[in-house]
């Protein structure tokens, strides 16, 4: 390059372009331009070596400074890097380039209360730094001045993700419910047709205790919107705890089909409703509705699971056991479902059954020690001891450190050995287990 180009040092301001520096030398222009060829490589270090003899040549160009922050900040060298940011600043102040390098600094360092005053310059260039100054109040726990300046922004701007988002942190992190409820109800006035605002409000009065203030939020969303569906997430538990089962019921079916409530909201509601029927055992029948409705919409295994172990802590095992299995035929790798389900039906004695869906599961679950244990317990019950001493010794070779299990291992071998006729092996198997036992 034989001529120092103009623009390299044009950097922009407010009004214009910056002077240029005048009676550039030939070494400046030599350690300047080594500067930048080193960083365009990433020596960062050896950048800044040539950027210090630049410095030397003219220590008053703002642009060498600007240079040295960024490699000092690229090599996290951030006090430093602050140090040349700020020089910049009083030689040329009022630069975006050196507030939005500042800022990164200090959002880096986590100096929160530094980026805050630094963010406050950057807005006049661009106002979308208005959700990042909202972020700041949030770090420094200046939770009304967050939820004020997100309230501007929806005004101006409407609602979007990010801010709900980060609303939703601030109240969660704030143990001043009243001004998250003065907010809500502020924001509730200006645009009564945001439901999640609604929902918000009911939830801090239940957390409060006002179930009467939440129940009379839900109602005012129903007048504000009729055919709202999200409401009924938070009618369906008033009324259960007002003992109000059929209008919990007609709530619950709303939920369950609704396409805009999600998944997890909806396996909340039947959890509910499995602890209400647990305590009322007179709604089973309308349990095994709900149930039905659900698992037509849904086609989620999860559910069978959910009500499976449900019956079973009931000690309705025909109940659980019809659940797990509807639940492997929707998900015929899910680990836990075919445990259960092998467990009940050797209960029930349903051995081919139990012996089919375990050579099924081994396909998923090869090195599992647990499923040729119960393939083995299926087969002595089919008599098939030969095929059940095969699946027993091979899952004792996947065992590791399990003295219960491998209790169990020992004496279902006995019981094959046994019934095969072998009873040298059956009583040393039967020893074995005994010596375990007398360990623990």
């Amino acid at each position: 390059m034989l001529l120092f180009p103009k623009q390299i040092f044009a950097q922009e301001k407010e009004g214009g372009l910056l002077e240029e520096p005048s009676n550039v030398t030939d070494s400046f222009q030599e350690f300047f331009f080594e500067a930048l060829k080193q960083k365009g490589i990433e020596n960062y270090d050896k950048a800044l070596e040539s950027l210090e003899k630049a410095a030397k040549e003219r220590p008053n160009e703002a642009v060498i400074y600007f240079e040295m922050g960024k490699n000092q900040s690229l090599l996290k060298k951030y006090t430093d890097a602050e140090e040349n940011f700020k020089k910049v600043l009083q030689l040329d102040a009022e630069r975006l380039d050196v507030f939005e390098a500042l800022y990164e600094v200090y959002y880096n360092t986590k100096e929160y209360t530094k980026a805050i005053e630094i963010i406050k310059k950057l807005i006049p260039f661009d106002k979308d730094y208005k959700e990042d100054l909202a972020n700041l109040y949030e770090r420094t726990e200046q939770y009304t001045k967050a939820l004020q300046l997100l309230d501007e922004l929806d005004q101006e701007l409407g609602s979007n993700d990010y801010r709900n988002q980060l609303r939703q942190q601030i109240y969660a992190k704030s143990d001043d419910t009243s001004t998250q409820i003065s907010d809500l109800e502020q924001r509730i006035q200006r645009k009564p047709g945001n439901e999640k605002d609604f929902l918000n409000l009911i939830f801090l009065h239940s957390e409060e205790g006002n179930s009467k203030a939440a129940f009379d939020v839900a109602q005012q969303l129903l007048k504000a919107k009729p055919n709202s569906e999200l409401v009924h997430l938070a009618l369906y538990k008033f009324y259960l705890e007002e003992k109000q089962p059929e209008k919990a019921l007609l709530s619950m079916k709303i939920v369950f089909s609704s396409e805009v409530i999600n998944q997890e909201n909806k396996f909340k509601v039947l959890n509910d409703f499995l602890l209400f029927v647990n305590q009322n055992p007179g709604y089973e029948k309308a349990l095994k509705e709900m149930v039905s409705v659900f698992s037509a919409l849904e086609n989620d295994p999860k559910i069978f699971e959910q009500l499976g172990n449900y019956y079973l802590k009931k000690e309705m095992y025909a109940e659980a056991l019809q659940y797990f299995e509807l639940g492997v035929t929707k998900n015929p790798s899910d680990f836990n479902l075919i445990k259960n389900t092998l467990l009940l039906k050797i209960d029930f004695k349903k051995y081919a059954e139990a012996e089919k869906l375990s050579m099924e599961a081994l396909d998923f679950f090869p090195s599992q020690p647990i499923l040729y244990l119960l393939q083995g317990v299926a087969n002595i019950g089919l008599n098939e001891n030969k095929k059940a001493i095969m699946a027993l010794e091979t899952g004792l070779d996947y065992l590791i450190d399990d003295t219960k299990v491998e209790r169990d291992f020992y004496t279902q071998l006995s019981k094959a050995y046994e019934a095969d006729g072998n009873l040298k092996k059956a009583q040393d198997y039967t020893m074995k287990a005994q010596n375990l036992s007398s360990k623990n």
